[in-house]
């Protein structure tokens, strides 16, 4: 199992923040979580990543339960993500190459030398995400879409078992877009492939490999279950409180307002 959480609460200056959450992820399986702004998507992550533990209930991420003696760094080496909190947080003169090699080390630039292994590994990923052509140019001249594969890149350098895509493409045009979206599929179908979390908010971005969807509601599960069935007019129009209608057509769905 990737992830197991029971009657998981969290309270955060006297507001419950998250409330009885139940959520299981097993190898596998690719979820969507879906969400509104202030759903509680950010302190969702914030917990499976263990910046924050749960008021109540149980965790458990990546085969290590949450408790007094779980190391917060050791369980984030085994979790990939890529969120605009750490888009901030890269040195812009780094170059595209060394933010990917920096993931083998979960560090925030590099402070230590990479063996020819972790070289290696890292050119590949960037060839492996058409990223190569780029590898030496400083992180902060490359557009929004190309700092987004390069982050992604590093989040794949340590063989994650759960890969957290946190609202990966705000800010990029429909062609960037749907060549990071092309990126994040081909990513799903490797052998080694991670279990991914994508959250959004955004129904047209749920991809065919995330056959598993949960959608969270201030702070609480809505529904969870198959894609398929939690991607339809009738719910989410109860989940949105507004009449929507979903249209599915070659394999992804379109959302507009009945």
């Amino acid at each position: 199992m990737i992830l197991h959480l029971a009657g998981v609460s969290l309270k955060k200056d006297g507001n419950w923040i998250l409330k009885n959450i139940d959520w299981d992820i097993n190898k596998g399986e690719n979820w969507t979580l879906l969400g509104l702004n202030g759903a509680g998507k950010t302190a969702m992550l914030h917990m499976l990543c263990s910046y924050y533990f749960p008021t109540t209930g149980e965790v458990e991420v990546v085969d290590r339960k949450f408790g007094r003696d779980i190391l917060g760094e050791q369980l984030r080496q085994q979790i990939g993500i890529v969120s605009s909190s750490l888009k901030q947080r890269m040195y812009g003169t780094d170059s595209a190459y060394q933010v990917v090699l920096s993931g083998a080390f979960a560090s925030i630039g590099l402070y230590e030398t990479p063996t020819d292994a972790m070289r290696e590994k890292a050119q590949q990923i960037l060839k492996d995400l058409d990223c190569f052509s780029y590898a030496n140019r400083a992180y902060r001249t490359l557009s929004q879409g190309e700092q987004q594969r390069v982050l992604i890149g590093r989040a794949l350098m340590n063989d994650p078992k759960l890969l957290i895509l946190d609202e990966p493409t705000n800010g990029l045009d429909f062609i960037a877009r749907e060549q990071l979206l092309t990126s994040i599929e081909q990513i799903s179908s490797g052998e080694s492939a991670p279990s991914i979390i994508y959250v959004t908010h955004h129904v047209e971005e749920i991809l065919p490999t995330f056959n598993k969807t949960l959608l969270l509601k201030d702070g609480e599960v809505f529904q969870q279950g198959a894609t398929n069935k939690m991607i339809q007019s009738e719910v989410l129009s109860a989940f949105f409180e507004i009449p929507v209608e979903v249209d599915w057509s070659e394999e992804r769905p379109r959302l507009k307002k009945k």
